[in-house]
C-alpha cells in the first residue's frame, strides 16, 4: 500500500497464460485473491497490467502501482521479501486473501485517480487555506501533504469494496488498515507520515459511510471530501 511510481528499467516478467507456471504459490494467492478487483477496474475502462518481479526484493512493498504510457502498471514483489508476510503478521492465514483483495483495491484507487490526470489534484470546489497553498510550504512538506491524500483516497475506494463486497468482514478490514497505518513502518503511516491516513479511517467507521449503489470510486470521493474540509 504505497503511492506510485514511474515504471523505470526494471526486469519484470508479465504472468500471461504461457507464464502463469512460473509463478510461486504465494503470488498466485495474491493475483487470485485481487481477481475480482482487476476484473471491475478494468471494466470501468482502466488499463491495467499485471507485472510480477522475478527476482528477489527484500523490503520492497509486496504490492505496488506503477503508471506508464496510460497504463496502470500493478507490481508484485514478493520473492525473497519478508515485507510479503509482515504485512499481514497480525492476521489469521484464513484471512490472508481479505487483506490482499483490499490491497489491490486500494492500488486501483491509485490507478483511478492517475488515469483521471486527477493525481496530486483536490476535488472540484476545494482550495487549500493560505497558508497550506503551494509555495508556502516547504517542498518536502508539500510532498507530504500531496501523498497523504492520495493514501486517503486509496484507503478509502478498498473500504468502500470490501464494505459492498464482504459487508460481514468490513470492521475487521477496517481494525487491520488502522494498525498499518498506525504501525509507523515504511509501509504504514505513523504521525507525520506520507501514509497517516487516520483521520478519515475515523470517519468510515460509521455503518453507512459505504451504503448506496454508487461506485466505490465515487463512494470514497464523498468520505474523501469530508475529511478534507477539516484538513487545514
Amino acid at each position: 500500500m504505497s503511492k506510485p511510481f514511474l515504471l523505470s528499467s526494471l526486469l519484470l516478467v508479465l504472468p500471461s497464460a504461457g507464464a502463469a507456471a512460473q509463478l510461486t504459490e504465494l503470488e498466485s494467492r495474491w493475483l487470485q485473491a485481487g481477481q475480482s478487483v482487476i476484473v471491475f477496474a478494468r471494466a470501468q475502462g482502466l488499463l491495467i497490467d499485471i507485472i510480477v518481479q522475478p527476482q528477489d526484493a527484500p523490503g520492497a512493498v509486496p504490492l505496488a502501482l506503477a503508471y506508464a504510457a496510460g497504463r496502470c502498471k500493478l507490481v508484485l514483489s514478493l520473492r525473497g521479501n519478508a515485507q510479503a508476510q509482515g504485512v499481514l503478521h497480525d492476521v489469521l492465514p484464513a484471512h490472508h486473501g481479505l487483506m490482499m483483495e483490499a490491497m489491490m483495491a486500494h492500488e486501483i484507487g491509485h490507478c483511478q485517480r492517475y488515469a483521471q490526470g486527477h493525481w496530486h489534484a483536490l476535488p472540484h470546489g476545494f482550495v487549500d487555506s493560505p497558508a497550506m497553498q503551494r509555495g508556502k510550504l516547504t517542498p518536502l512538506a508539500q510532498e507530504l501533504r500531496e501523498t497523504r491524500r492520495e493514501e486517503v483516497y486509496a484507503d478509502l475506494v478498498a473500504l468502500a469494496w470490501m464494505h459492498g463486497r464482504h459487508r460481514g468482514q468490513y470492521q475487521q478490514v477496517l481494525s487491520w488498515m488502522r494498525g498499518v497505518r498506525a504501525s509507523g513502518d515504511s509501509a504504514g503511516g505513523g504521525v507525520g507520515s506520507s501514509h497517516a491516513t487516520q483521520a478519515w479511517l475515523a470517519l468510515a467507521d460509521g455503518a453507512t459511510a459505504f451504503d448506496g449503489a454508487a461506485s466505490p470510486f465515487e463512494q470514497a470521493q464523498l468520505v474523501w471530501r469530508e475529511g478534507l474540509s477539516g484538513d487545514k
